[in-house]
């Protein structure tokens, strides 16, 4: 353990700035992302839109986020994040309006593009490079915090939309839920860029302590050309993207399943209510896990809960038994969903270590999104042709278990290149790096 002097801004501003984006993920994610799924057959019934066509709309999403990603840093060096962040709300406004007004598919597709662009510039990306901006001392503490306000927005969003959506008199209610929505969006994007600072005053000085992982699961890792020819890479890819196309696609048609099977409408509110609040719980109980039991356990739990969702999900029926089964998605949903956002960084970093961490990383989200773009059409074009999610998501627990299967021999792979490449590592060089370290300010 060594201390290190980090220069950072005054408490009170961090800790707004802190503040403010927990209140944007809880909104963004909240209303626009955790609701998606409560539209679909309002929507498709209102307008009489295949089910398959319109969740492309979905993959549009995901397309424009991937694509968006990838300049994030080009745009934040010019812009900042301040006017990032007020252009990603002005653009999710825009996208719910749109959602309100369309009539035609197109319309729909284009409002999807805009929902992911603005997603992306007031989410998980844009959280995690002002949370390294502002606490970089404790960064992975905050960075939970924040990122668990989705699942509470989510909780309360649902509550306030679904009963607006669900007017037995009047098909088209949704289209007041998403102005409703572009309103609430007005109202805290105004508060957020008013609060927002782009950078720390570096005013105040404080000491903080540098400690070595607890399980020493932070290693220097190997080079980008090394990790493009090692067989376990392409086997993480394909997990990556397979966990992304199954378990968006689950979540994206979880409420119409359960609706279309015989479930009273104000049950299934409260089941997704209930996986909004169990989710937040969960993003803080992977992080804790990993830590303790290291990346083997983590994800045999986290993929476990994809198998046991998609199976769960499919014997839905609308009896005792069934209701259940929907009550235990709450769950099961909650444990696999870390698979798309904690586990991807965790991946990146134990697998192949912090050498190459941000290329590899880059790619783990492209491939992930590519998973999204492609999980609701298949879903829905599925029960367009049989009238049933039910092989759907028997398939994805199939997949799910493939998943578990091959992750087993990427995790060891991993510690069998850890082992080789610190084995390679002399006395010396250690000496030379931690001499480099201790001059660095």
């Amino acid at each position: 353990m060594k201390k290190t002097t980090k220069k950072c801004s005054a408490p009170s501003h961090k800790w707004i700035v802190i503040s403010v984006c927990f209140l944007m993920v809880f909104t963004c994610l909240g209303f626009c992302n955790q609701t998606k799924g409560l539209f679909l057959d309002k929507i498709t019934k209102a307008l009489h839109i295949e089910r398959s066509l319109y969740a492309f709309s979905d993959s549009c999403r995901f397309i424009a986020t991937a694509v968006v990603n990838l300049f994030f840093g080009t745009l934040i060096t010019k812009l900042g994040a301040r006017k990032l962040i007020a252009a990603g709300f002005c653009s999710l406004i825009a996208s719910m309006l749109l959602y309100s007004a369309a009539t035609q598919v197109w319309m729909f597709y284009i409002a999807g593009a805009l929902l992911g662009i603005g997603l992306s510039w007031t989410t998980t990306t844009m959280v995690g490079y002002v949370v390294n901006k502002w606490s970089p001392e404790n960064k992975g503490t905050i960075m939970g915090l924040v990122l668990a306000a989705s699942g509470v927005g989510g909780a309360l969003a649902i509550q306030i939309v679904s009963p607006i959506i669900e007017s037995p008199s009047n098909p088209f209610a949704y289209k007041q839920a998403y102005r409703l929505i572009a309103i609430i969006l007005l109202a805290v994007g105004i508060f957020v860029v008013v609060c927002f600072r782009n950078k720390p005053s570096h005013s105040a000085t404080t000491t903080t302590q540098v400690k070595k992982n607890a399980r020493n699961r932070s290693w220097d890792g190997i080079d980008f050309q090394k990790i493009i020819r090692t067989p376990y890479f392409y086997g993480a890819c394909i997990c990556i993207f397979l966990s992304g196309l199954v378990l968006q696609g689950i979540s994206g048609i979880a409420k119409a399943h359960m609706c279309d099977v015989g479930l009273n409408a104000g049950y299934v509110t409260l089941v997704l209510t209930i996986s909004s609040l169990t989710l937040s719980f969960f993003k803080f109980f992977t992080g804790f896990f990993y830590d303790k039991c290291g990346l083997r356990a983590t994800v045999i739990v986290c993929t476990f809960g994809t198998v046991l969702v998609s199976f769960a999900l499919a014997a839905v029926t609308n009896s005792f038994l069934g209701k259940l089964l929907a009550m235990s998605y709450s769950v099961f949903a909650s444990m696999a969903f870390p698979l798309e956002t904690i586990m991807l960084p965790i991946y990146a970093s134990d697998l192949f270590g912090n050498k190459a961490f941000e290329k590899t990383m880059g790619i783990f989200v492209s491939l992930n999104t590519a998973g999204y773009a492609l999980g609701a059409p298949l879903m829905n074009l599925c029960y367009d042709v049989f009238g049933s999610y039910a092989l759907a998501l028997n398939l994805s627990g199939m997949v799910g278990i493939g998943i578990l299967v091959l992750l087993q021999y990427i995790v060891s792979a991993g510690k069998r290149e850890r082992m080789r490449a610190e084995k390679s590592i002399t006395p010396e060089s250690k000496m030379a790096e931690a001499e480099k370290q201790e001059t660095l300010p």
